[in-house]
């Protein structure tokens, strides 16, 4: 299993890896802003990308639209996670085509159960 992480924060992509590599054999790739997201995502494939809302470029709902938007990405899940957590923020990105939300601050096993259930938790340790 391939898993994108997209979030400006260096801390929360390490929880988030060591959550998923803790429980599955996957790789995890690391961007730090929505741009980057856009420019790498053209260049691999992968089975579920979970990125921020909040970032300094192009945000999480913005990267929710292109790949919503894009024949080719149409149909991977995306998890999104964010400290915007109220019902508004949520009901927005699901609408926007985000397969699941989980709000800022989450458990380790919330994040493995999102991404076993949208890549399939045939990869688990």
């Amino acid at each position: 299993m391939k898993v994108l992480v997209v979030d400006d924060s260096r801390a929360m992509r390490a929880y988030v890896r060591g959550a998923l590599r803790g429980a599955f054999d996957c790789t995890v790739v690391e961007v730090s802003s929505g741009f980057e997201a856009l420019r790498i995502l053209p260049r691999e494939r992968f089975d579920v990308a979970i990125a921020d809302i909040n970032m300094p470029d192009i945000n999480g709902l913005e990267l929710i639209r292109f790949v919503r938007g894009s024949e080719r990405h149409r149909g991977l899940p995306l998890i999104i996670i964010s400290t915007q957590a109220a019902d508004r923020d949520r009901r927005r990105a699901i609408e926007l085509g985000a397969s699941e939300f989980l709000a800022k601050p989450f458990d380790p096993d919330d994040i493995v159960r999102a991404v076993g259930r949208l890549a399939g938790g045939d990869q688990e340790r």
